[in-house]
């Protein structure tokens, strides 16, 4: 019979085993941001491809201020957010917004200012819509890695938006 010691240490090392594999499991399920797209959503890509795919969601209408034919369609899970198609046919992605389900280099939704930085040092920060749109874009540049650009809440400073090649504004 095994002592309370014994016991105690095979469900702590069993404890800790599930937590790594946890932890692994949780990295894993994030998808990869590039320069070039989320996952497999890629910009240049058709929509009807994409779609086929199960990989974007119902085509709708877009941002308006772009003007009266745009079109955007959500991107399906484990990714959340939407990808604005071009005017031409066959429609093609040309902007890629993620609010949910990736990273690039580690940094994600909910990620600090600073995590950005240390990912890629070259981002430069832009201040001046903090007053309009409570918002501070953090661009990183093609030699960087990009391009890319992260949307940061002016308060607290933390990722909210990822934009690929950049943050769509619409009302």
């Amino acid at each position: 019979m095994r002592s309370s010691r014994t016991r105690t240490a095979v469900v702590c090392v069993a404890v800790a085993v599930l937590a790594a594999t946890c932890a692994f499991a949780v990295a894993a399920s994030f998808v990869r941001i590039t320069s070039s797209g989320v996952g497999p959503v890629k910009l240049g890509k058709t929509y009807t491809a994409l779609r086929g795919a199960g990989l974007l969601g119902k085509i709708g209408p877009g941002c308006e201020l772009a003007g009266p034919r745009t079109r955007s369609a959500s991107l399906r899970p484990p990714l959340r957010g939407s990808v604005d198609l071009t005017l031409s046919s066959p429609r093609k992605v040309n902007r890629i917004v993620v609010t949910r389900g990736a990273t690039a280099r580690g940094v994600g939704i909910g990620s600090s200012s600073a995590a950005i930085r240390r990912a890629f040092p070259q981002v430069a920060y832009n201040r001046t819509l903090e007053e309009t749109f409570a918002i501070t874009l953090a661009r990183v540049p093609a030699s960087d890695g990009g391009p890319l650009e992260f949307a940061l809440d002016a308060k607290t400073r933390r990722v909210t938006l990822i934009g690929i090649p950049s943050v769509s504004f619409c009302e």
